[in-house]
């Protein structure tokens, strides 16, 4: 009988935390337009709205995360009282428009307050900070013990990373967590068997020196993987892969054949994973590929190939700076003097390739002086054409590089109550 007793306890405290399937509705918060392709996740259960913006969870769990392409995520939590409602989503529409800043720029109390200002006073809204950095550092205390391992914490540029993010969204800044990939000379150095080698067997080194690992080793995915999933958990509103690809050099030896199908398939197969792993925190998924992969239909000898980079990312965000267009593109020669010309053209290009929409594409534009050609600067009029471009194109926003993150806001649209005042910053 008091195993009876204890049965049904167990049961009625139980049922609160009991799933129910729910059916639900995705719709934009400006319009009430419904949202098709939504991303809705709960429980370890994902699935995507319909074209009428609908979707059911078999077994949701306690919240609900939803997020989809040109809006700001959303995470929900169901009326556990009302077992047959249909649950209401509404996602506020945002187009990121986004500075760079390395680990020293989010460091250097100068850089990084300069940059806040122009987006106080400017159209820009998101902040693009190194997670992973160029040199494979982590600027935080990261709790993934290999990066203590192979020296990826000598340089630690920021002391209290949670508290960091917890004032960046005080001020509505969105945030994108930028990850190096497959150029880690960190973890090249320490773990040779997954570095790139020469034909004699040596460490593999690019022009800066910089030793890489191979895109095609397991572990190597996790380590990055890990990474990720500790940047979801701080608080990113996105997950940025930056040379998630092969290096454009020959004589690199592999841990598998280098052709270009098994190129294709180690790229698409870790995006494909980092979509698996960060699913449980409705944090979107974007990767950096090179100008010309948009007008390549090979993987460009990197393993980007660029329908099936779609397949497993948010956001696709071409590089394209004027001044990495060697050779133009059809009709446009001197890629410096039509810089809308390069970012028009080759969004309104991947969009009719693969079909999808511009909000799917966010472009990395050009804020630094050109390095290929005359060396001239880039200024207001060079910007703004870029940007000018990128929304005509339809694209979700931009992002600026400046890799000195010194950016002076010329040719940015002038926004607040501070708009007249001067941008102020670093000497």
């Amino acid at each position: 009988m008091r195993q009876l007793v204890l049965c049904a306890m167990l049961t009625l405290a139980l049922r609160p935390a009991l799933t129910l399937a729910l059916d639900g509705i995705v719709i934009n918060r400006t319009d009430r337009s419904p949202i098709a392709g939504a991303t809705v996740s709960s429980g370890g259960e994902s699935t995507s709205s319909d074209a009428a913006g609908r979707f059911h969870l078999a077994a949701p769990g306690a919240r609900i995360g939803v997020r989809a392409p040109g809006y700001a995520r959303a995470q929900v939590q169901p009326d556990a009282g009302e077992p047959t409602q249909v649950l209401r989503v509404a996602l506020t529409p945002l187009q990121p428009k986004a500075l760079y800043l390395s680990l020293y720029g989010i460091g250097s109390d100068a850089l990084r307050e300069a940059a806040l200002r122009l987006l106080a006073r400017t159209e820009l809204n998101a902040l693009v900070i190194d997670v992973k950095g160029d040199r494979g550092m982590i600027p935080y205390a990261s709790g993934v013990a290999l990066a203590g391992r192979v020296g990826a914490q000598k340089t630690r540029t920021v002391k209290d990373m949670p508290a960091l993010i917890a004032l960046l969204h005080e001020k509505n800044i969105y945030l994108i967590a930028r990850i190096v990939v497959f150029k880690d000379d960190p973890l090249a150095t320490a773990r040779p068997e997954l570095a790139l080698k020469n034909a004699d067997g040596l460490l593999w080194r690019d022009g800066e020196d910089l030793a890489w690992v191979d895109p095609m080793r397991p572990e190597v995915w996790e380590y990055n993987l890990d990474i990720a999933e500790e940047a979801a958990r701080l608080g990113f509103d996105e997950i940025q892969f930056d040379y998630v690809r092969f290096p454009d050099a020959s004589g690199v030896r592999y841990a598998r054949p280098n052709t270009q199908a098994g190129r294709v398939d180690a790229i698409s197969g870790f995006l494909g994973a980092a979509r698996q792993r960060l699913a449980p925190y409705n944090v979107f998924i974007a990767a950096d590929i090179f100008g010309y992969v948009l007008w390549n239909t090979d993987d460009t000898g990197i393993g980007q190939q660029l329908e099936r980079l779609g397949q497993s990312l948010d956001y696709l965000c071409p590089m394209l700076y004027p001044s990495g267009f060697k050779w133009g593109i059809p009709h446009y020669r001197d890629p410096l003097e039509h810089p809308y010309e390069i970012v028009y053209q080759s969004l309104r290009r991947a969009m009719q390739r693969t079909g999808l929409s511009g909000t799917r594409f966010r472009p990395w534009l050009q804020d630094f002086a050109d390095y290929a050609f005359d060396r001239r600067p880039f200024g207001a009029q060079q910007v703004q054409a870029q940007t000018d471009a990128a929304e005509a194109a339809g694209s979700n926003g931009w992002m600026l590089w400046n890799p000195r993150n010194r950016y002076s806001g010329d040719g940015l649209q002038c926004e607040g109550n501070d708009c007249l005042a001067p941008p102020g910053g670093p000497d």
